[in-house]
């Protein structure tokens, strides 16, 4: 019985096995299938799986140069464009679009021999955090299927976490890889902001949307950064910093200075239990000989209102472009109905309810009257929270927090309570809106059997540090 364990492994099992890859991608199109309850998946690409993994067993046998990703089995969140396929975000609003060309990301799976199997379910436009907000249902934790897998990648994440696939992509603009991640048990990174191109990804908030990786080992995770990383003539805000291989720098023995924020660690919403585990953890390094001190941060109470302005701003701008009218859905009219009309039933029936919070509370932040008293302000908090963050890197490696206040919470807990959603995002804004990379690696167990993450945060493109010290912790557990 075909098992995955890491794609070196996989890629020692296909060098012995001709038809390798499509042995591969039959035992993923059994397993989603037997998981169908999870709704992990809106769109199984069985046809064309199979038919690139056919093509790619061909392609070893004949002796042909194979790629980094040679047949590994990716699902894509539904914001990545795939061409020929459709992508919605998970909304009424694009049902039934097809993207006419690929994400930048996906062109770079595609060439090194990846195969895409499926477009993972999400919170609708990736906004929220249970993946409670998809238009086509929620996604369900498969520890426990009464409780939420988190979000807005949930799909994305149970798709690793039930051995759906062996890797997946989703996007992060506030925590929304490494959020569903802890609460799945498994590895989420989100890496710096311009690390890896937004093209073809179906824009959140334009200056904290990340694409970021799921996966079970940080080998894996490593390789993947390396390949869909990169400069890309089509997206001006992608650095064209060179790409290291990071798949070939894990190893280390380095002692780290790590600090933490005390304010996190004592937060009145911060799990009990979570936080004696993680403090326990900061022990633990010392002893084994890094620093991990306190440092002051009294922005945090600033940090989830600035994220919340500041993206549900940039929301209102870029879902104006929805309106019925090109693509996607369009209203029934009535006779005497205009153009005005034709916008508002559209995206009234189009958008959830989410989505349109997010979007009024953008549009009234931007407007006239309130915006230098809202947008204006955040913008400022944000700049104060960037220069906080490159002092810090002045004198430490990384930051550790824990990734969640809970853990997984059960569906429908808190769907009535957006402050307190919102709330569940207060450790993994920061690194969005200070632009740094961050990891959620699952070291801990809570009482309740529930997993639960340590967040690890490093400098600017410090992303082999970061990946450094997540395979050493990981390793060592």
């Amino acid at each position: 019985m075909f098992a995955f364990t890491s794609i070196k492994e996989y890629h020692s099992f296909l060098a012995s096995n001709p038809a390798g890859c499509t042995v591969a991608v039959k035992h993923y199109l059994g397993k989603i299938e037997e998981n169908k309850h999870l709704n992990a998946y809106l769109e199984v690409f069985e046809a064309d799986a199979l038919q690139q993994a056919a093509q790619l067993d061909a392609d070893r046998q004949a002796g042909k140069p194979l790629g980094k990703l040679h047949g590994v089995v990716i699902a894509l969140k539904d914001v990545i464009c795939y061409k020929g396929h459709k992508v919605g975000a998970s909304s009424k609003i694009l049902d039934g679009f097809t993207s006419i060309y690929n994400a930048t990301a996906t062109e770079k799976l595609l060439a090194e021999g990846a195969i895409i199997i499926g477009r993972n379910n999400c919170d609708e436009f990736a906004m929220g955090s249970s993946n409670e907000n998809s238009a086509f249902g929620a996604v369900k934790n498969a520890i426990d299927n009464t409780l939420v897998p988190g979000g807005s990648s949930g799909g994305s994440a149970v798709a690793v976490q039930a051995d759906l696939c062996m890797v997946s992509l989703g996007s992060d603009t506030g925590g929304s890889v490494r959020q569903p991640a802890d609460f799945c048990g498994v590895i989420g990174l989100k890496p710096s902001y311009g690390r890896i191109s937004r093209y073809g990804l179906i824009a959140y908030a334009s200056s904290f949307d990340q694409i970021g990786i799921f996966s079970k080992t940080i080998d894996d995770t490593a390789l993947v950064l390396e390949v869909i990383a990169g400069a890309d003539n089509f997206d001006s805000t992608v650095s064209v910093k060179p790409v290291p291989e990071y798949s070939k720098e894990l190893t280390t023995n380095k002692k780290y200075r790590f600090a933490y924020f005390k304010e996190a660690l004592e937060h009145e919403g911060l799990d009990k239990e979570i936080a004696a585990q993680t403090k326990a953890y900061i022990e633990t390094l010392k002893a084994e000989g890094h620093t991990v001190e306190a440092v002051d941060f009294n922005l945090l109470p600033y940090v989830v209102p600035t994220y919340y302005i500041l993206t549900t701003a940039e929301a209102s701008s870029n879902l104006s472009r929805f309106d019925g009218v090109k693509f996607g859905y369009r209203a029934e009219l009535n006779k005497e109905d205009d153009l005005t009309a034709l916008y508002k039933k559209s995206r009234s029936e189009g958008f959830g309810k989410e989505v349109q919070r997010r979007i009024l509370l953008g549009t009234f932040v931007l407007s006239s009257g309130y915006f230098d008293a809202y947008f204006t302000k955040a913008q400022q908090v944000r700049r104060l929270l960037c220069d906080t963050t490159s002092e810090i890197f002045k004198g430490y490696d990384a930051i550790i927090s824990p990734t969640v206040p809970t853990t997984a919470f059960k569906i429908g807990e808190k769907s009535d309570d957006p402050i307190a959603m919102y709330l569940a995002d207060i450790f993994t804004v920061f690194p969005n809106l200070v632009g740094i990379p961050a990891i959620s690696i699952p070291l801990f167990t809570h009482s309740n059997g529930l997993p639960f993450g340590l967040q690890l945060m490093s400098s600017h493109f410090e992303e082999t540090t970061l990946l450094q010290i997540s395979s050493m912790m990981m390793n060592k557990g």
